[in-house]
């Protein structure tokens, strides 16, 4: 289980500046499977998933389970609606490629609300 209270201290301690995981970037990819699976699923749309890249606060973590062929990511954020997701992404090139998307889960809630907190 990941645990996003590690997840936000490793934010702060190693990415102090998350913006350097985005250094170069041009857009995004989407991969057509993907669009759809996260719209039936989660109904989750590719603009909203883009919007929380661009919106503070942004929660960016490794994630080590699933990067051993290729480095992936995850993100909270919220969209320019204020709808607070759970975004794990890859980086490739230079573009964004969503893997997956939801809406936060409570836990998840509790860290983002903290973090914005901060940011007040």
């Amino acid at each position: 289980m990941f645990d996003w209270v590690e997840c936000v201290l490793y934010t702060l301690t190693i990415y102090k500046n998350a913006m350097k995981i985005f250094k170069g970037i041009a857009g995004f990819q989407w991969d057509v499977g993907n669009l759809s699976k996260n719209w039936e699923k989660h109904q989750v749309s590719s603009a909203e998933c883009e919007e929380i890249f661009f919106n503070k606060p942004l929660i960016v973590a490794d994630d080590e389970k699933h990067s051993a062929i290729e480095k992936q990511f995850f993100a909270l954020g919220k969209t320019d609606a204020g709808r607070r997701l759970f975004v794990a992404f890859t980086v490739r090139a230079e573009t964004i490629r969503v893997i997956s998307a939801r809406s936060m889960n409570n836990k998840e809630q509790a860290v983002y609300e903290t973090r914005e907190k901060g940011n007040s």
